[in-house]
């Protein structure tokens, strides 16, 4: 049973209040100024308190000033005759949990006391029953669903609910869980369906080669200044939790595209970047691409590959390539933001989100930190909001910049290993594989025997590319439970789930 003080040198009127209040379940302790107030909390546990303002002895703001000092922990509803909007603004600047003028009938105060005691548990209850309502609707869209926008329509239910449940009973969130384990499993046979066909004809969804040339020029053709921002391995339920912080300043239009195969930055970013796929790049460019057994960095040519698709459309936009992988680099772009405010083009690399998943997987702290999907979105909305980079999206719109903001690639937690094996050349990826030789069961893997019809460059004659679905991650036979053990529940991309393929993609207008 809930408790709560009520402080009112007017108290023997509310009697009919206080009644209605205790037949609710309440336990109200009565007062009748501010010094027995603080005398009462001093010995006694209370849930919220009723604060009258206007009191004889310590006002009801003098009251609240040394509540939120020794007590700062309880919740407090302001009540006051007065409508003068310099006290609401104290009140309200002391953090009170609600401000209620009288005269009040009790079931505004009822409704007050449900809104700051009881909505946690009343909104979870709602979204499990909601959940519950939904779950054989979502169940059907995925046994039916025959095109990529029904599977991007299946995920934006499934973060939904996500987002919903995440501080509900574990119950249904266990059935989530299921929902999407069994989405997942659908969406890969969808895939190794579609996929082929995808790269082969015209007729394939939005994809990681064709952003700029669909999403960006066209806006420069219209005449406005762009900064495109890739945020590495940025899901859709990330979005969601950032994009809130964004809208005081900007209107959005979201999509989703479908990232090309591996889900990786070697292949999907240069391929966004280059406006072609990559076997198209190392065919056209071979300097400007580096091969999977190479020493090099996978990402070193990225601000060349833009000058290749700006060349190769004809156009002659000024641009500027910019990586932020630290705060530091992310306070030296808002510095040079006043010299590049008049180029029609600026792209923004931000590695912070990749940073994070890989060290989740090394770092044990980490790890803590981001146990769940729910913990790994609060750590990427915690950065967001401390980092420079709200400030760098704020001054971009304070200088009219159109924003694109999209991703290379999601990423996946995997829980569950299956053996490969292959020689010393094959790729480390725990997502995919790329090899000679390899040796797998070809029942739990997409498989492109002949990469070239993929798009992919191949390493040698004989290579084959492997991908990892549902929330499976390769494993080698050597050492094998050791590899379990050190990578189950990581954060994992380069295979196929909704999480890593279908991804953001927002173009947002800055408001005024």
């Amino acid at each position: 049973m809930e408790k709560i003080l009520w402080a009112d040198d007017e108290i023997d009127l509310l009697k009919p209040h206080i009644m209605f209040l205790k037949n609710k379940g309440y336990d109200v302790t009565t007062v009748s100024n501010g010094r027995d107030a603080l005398d009462a909390l001093d010995h006694d546990r209370f849930n919220l308190i009723l604060l009258d303002e206007n009191m004889p002895g310590l006002s009801g703001l003098e009251t609240l000033s040394r509540i939120n000092q020794a007590h700062p922990e309880v919740p407090v509803i302001m009540i006051t005759k007065s409508e003068e909007e310099n006290l609401m603004n104290q009140a309200i600047g002391n953090q009170i949990a609600d401000y209620l003028i009288k005269p009040v009938n009790p079931n505004q105060i009822l409704l007050s006391l449900k809104k700051n005691l009881h909505s946690g548990e009343l909104v979870a209850a709602q979204a499990s029953s909601g959940y519950q309502q939904e779950f054989q609707k979502i169940a059907s869209h995925i046994n039916m669903a025959s095109t990529v926008e029904d599977w991007m329509e299946v995920y934006r239910q499934l973060v939904y609910w996500e987002l919903k449940l995440a501080d509900t009973d574990t119950a249904m969130g266990e059935l989530l869980l299921m929902q999407k384990r069994d989405a997942n499993s659908n969406f890969c046979k969808f895939v190794k369906r579609e996929y082929e066909g995808w790269v082969q004809t015209d007729n394939h969804p939005l994809m990681s080669h064709e952003i700029f040339k669909r999403r960006v020029f066209p806006l420069l053709d219209n005449g406005e200044k762009v900064c495109f921002i890739l945020i590495d391995n940025f899901r859709l339920d990330q979005w969601k939790v950032v994009q809130p912080l964004l809208s005081e300043w900007f209107s959005v239009e979201e999509e989703l595209y479908t990232t090309i195969l591996p889900t990786s930055t070697q292949y999907a970013r240069n391929a966004i970047f280059a406006g072609l796929m990559p076997l198209q790049i190392a065919t056209m460019f071979p300097d400007l691409w580096v091969d999977e057994d190479e020493d090099e960095g996978l990402n070193i040519h990225e601000s060349e590959l833009i000058k290749t698709q700006l060349n190769r459309f004809r156009r002659k936009e000024q641009y500027s390539y910019n990586k932020l992988n630290d705060s530091s680099a992310g306070e030296k772009f808002l510095q040079k933001l006043n010299h590049i405010k008049d180029l029609p083009l600026n792209v923004v690399v931000i590695n912070f989100i990749d940073m994070l998943s890989h060290a989740r997987t090394e770092s044990k702290v980490i790890r803590e930190l981001a146990n769940s999907d729910a913990a790994y979105r609060s750590l990427t909305e915690s950065w967001f909001r401390h980092s420079s980079s709200l400030d760098i999206f704020r001054r971009l719109s304070e200088m009219g910049f159109k924003v694109v903001v999209t991703t290379d690639h999601g990423t996946i937690r995997v829980d569950s290993p299956i053996k490969v094996v292959g020689d010393r050349n094959t790729n480390t990826n725990l997502r995919y594989k790329v090899g000679k030789n390899l040796n797998y069961n070809p029942r739990q893997v997409y498989e492109m025997h002949n990469p070239k019809k993929f798009g992919l460059p191949a390493p040698n004659l004989s290579s084959t590319f492997i991908y990892a679905c549902n929330e499976d991650f390769f494993s080698y036979p050597n050492n094998y439970n050791y590899y379990v053990q050190y990578y189950t529940g990581t954060f994992q991309h380069g295979g196929i789930s909704l999480q890593e393929m279908l991804v953001p993609l927002v173009t947002l207008t800055p408001k005024g």
